[in-house]
């Protein structure tokens, strides 16, 4: 583990049980993307927003934290994309159209919902994203994020740059729970993305000084982590044989 690495784990074991500790997540959260108290209030601010009434499509996680923002989006009739977990097939995303859904929003934006219901796409079959929203442990106000440690929501985003579908004009929003947004500096690598915003139940935080990858930080993978995610693998291998 390297000392970056070293670091960004400390900063998610003090963000986890001060989170525990304050009962703002349910029992049993520490390790993942932290379905917070107040997700639903979170959902409604980032509604109000202009960037948000003007998206046509929006691409997700598929974590229990951003659910009621995935509602929304179906509510308001926005193309959803949701990341298949840990990217485990050809075709990475689900694809919920509103206006074909088979079951109500509120179930069609569930795991299990998508998982029956949706189609799964590859990323050649997508529009351009206006809004990603991203789960994340922990953020500061420069926009700076980290995730749980999988790293699935960097190659998400650098996937979708690299397909150009992730533009300048894409808006990145991280929903957390005030206690989530720290004031220290979090250590970034080439691979990290910031956000736009920070959504929270109390306010919405807009970040400056974008950061973005310019694609897939293929340096920053193992050969085994290449061939565990289907689409990677056949990218890179694609790669290669052009520079052949």
């Amino acid at each position: 583990m390297t000392d970056i690495d070293q670091a960004k784990e400390a900063v998610r074991d003090r963000v986890w049980r001060l989170l525990e500790r304050e009962g703002a997540v349910p029992e049993g959260s520490y390790g993942k993307i932290p379905g917070f108290r107040g997700t639903e209030v979170t959902a409604e601010h980032l509604a109000e927003l202009e960037v948000w009434k003007r998206a046509g499509t929006v691409k997700a996680n598929p974590d229990w934290a951003q659910l009621p923002i995935r509602i929304r989006a179906l509510q308001d009739d926005k193309l959803l994309y949701m990341a298949v977990p840990r990217m485990a097939s050809l075709q990475p995303f689900y694809l919920l159209d509103p206006a074909s859904l088979s079951l109500p929003p509120e179930e069609a934006a569930e795991k299990q919902g998508a998982e029956q219901s949706a189609r799964r796409i590859g990323v050649d079959e997508m529009r351009p994203i206006d809004v990603v929203i991203c789960g994340s442990v922990a953020v500061n106000r420069t926009g700076a994020r980290i995730g749980k440690g999988a790293g699935y929501s960097d190659l998400e985003v650098a996937l979708l740059i690299e397909a150009g579908l992730v533009t300048e004009e894409t808006t990145i929003v991280a929903p957390v729970h005030q206690l989530q947004v720290i004031d220290q500096e979090i250590p970034e690598t080439e691979h990290d993305f910031s956000v736009d915003l920070i959504a929270t139940p109390d306010e919405v935080i807009p970040c400056e000084g974008r950061r973005r990858p310019s694609g897939v930080v293929w340096e920053d993978l193992t050969a085994e982590k290449v061939e565990a995610i289907p689409v990677l693998a056949a990218l890179h291998r694609s790669q290669v044989g052009k520079q052949a």
